[in-house]
């Protein structure tokens, strides 16, 4: 691949200081510019446009989201949003997210310098991961990071593998759906295009605490179906979707013929928490040939191991198609690993869910 040239976007000295040396360093990257508000980025990419913007969305003069929708409109490029970790910054970046950014890297309000420094694994994997966007997947729609971890431990760190098949079949259906880099807006297409009954519903999407609260709020608003933050010991009933909080591992679980979500802290599983692993090992234990796994955009291998296990547990697995992901990582390795019984493109997953749960 050839070397991404970056531009970083901020009004924040520091931050600007910080992530020009993380990136430089780099190897594959090359920080072409640095501004400070989004007018002066504009005269800099006149001169030479980027393949990927890093760009804060609070600053004067132009806010980052009406930058963003221009760029959009007028030639679409990779963003990845730098910001801040409060309820306020994460309603913004739901907007930014659905304006068209490919992922989000979360700064905190204190401790800038040393907090980006320990998070340069995670930018540099993230700005390359945008470099590979589909571009035509972002312009067709006007997120989620990775959290770091030491080790990359699998999901026998939270739900540890027995070989039992799951308890004898319901009649209660269940959806578990796992999705990171562009999965906002394929999560958005999703969900609004689910009737009011449909089955319920659980959904791991990569993103930091805080954020997935504003992401559930947001998606209530545009669904017929009911979507929400799970919270432990939520029920998992017909047409309600429950999002697993940034931070934290969700489960479902199995009481009788109800299903529920457990909610629980633990080390990070393929560098992420919540994890996709997780969510679908224990969608295997819990419902077994009554679920349906659904694998979509994102980077990396995270939910790979997961849907062979669904799919090993007799449940229906689909990964979303090439052509219509963002970023076509996750999908292609549960592909190459043996857990997708069928490919298809994001328009036709509401049929799906419709057409196997019903």
């Amino acid at each position: 691949m050839n070397t991404v040239k970056a531009m970083v976007i901020d009004d924040s000295a520091v931050v600007r200081q910080v992530l020009v040396a993380v990136l430089d360093d780099a190897p594959g990257i090359e920080v072409i510019a640095a501004a400070a508000d989004p007018l002066l980025a504009m005269d800099k990419m006149r001169q030479q446009w980027p393949d990927v913007i890093v760009l804060d969305v609070e600053m004067p003069k132009m806010d980052g989201i009406t930058f963003l929708r221009k760029i959009m409109s007028e030639r679409p490029t990779p963003v990845v949003i730098c910001s801040t970790l409060t309820e306020k910054g994460a309603r913004v970046t739901m907007d930014a997210l659905a304006a068209g950014a490919v992922a989000v890297v979360t700064k905190p309000k204190l401790g800038l310098k040393q907090f980006l420094t320990d998070s340069a694994e995670e930018m540099i994997a993230t700005v390359k991961s945008a470099a590979r966007a589909n571009l035509k997947r972002l312009s067709a729609r006007p997120a989620a990071p990775a959290v770091k971890a030491e080790t990359k431990h699998n999901a026998d760190v939270i739900l540890p593998a027995q070989g039992n098949r799951p308890l004898s079949q319901t009649t209660e259906r269940v959806v578990a759906i796992g999705t990171s880099t562009g999965g906002t807006q394929a999560l958005e297409e999703v969900l609004t295009a689910l009737p009011r009954v449909c089955p319920g519903i659980v959904i791991v999407q990569h993103m930091p605490e805080k954020f997935t609260a504003a992401f559930a709020a947001r998606l209530d608003t545009l669904c017929q179906i009911s979507v929400k933050e799970a919270a432990n010991n939520d029920r998992v009933v017909p047409g309600r979707a429950l999002i697993a909080p940034g931070g934290k591992h969700m489960l479902l679980r199995r009481s009788g013929a109800q299903y529920f979500v457990e909610v629980l802290d633990g080390p990070p599983v393929n560098r992420h928490r919540p994890s996709v692993d997780v969510l679908f090992r224990s969608a295997a234990r819990a419902a077994g040939g009554n679920a349906l796994g659904i694998i979509m955009t994102g980077m990396g291998d995270d939910g790979a191991v997961g849907l062979l296990e669904m799919r090993q547990a007799g449940a229906h697995t689909v990964a979303q198609d090439e052509q219509s992901s963002v970023v076509f990582g996750m999908p292609k390795e549960a592909i190459k690993r043996g857990g997708v019984e069928k490919i298809l493109p994001l328009n036709a997953m509401a049929r799906e869910i419709g057409q196997q749960m019903t």
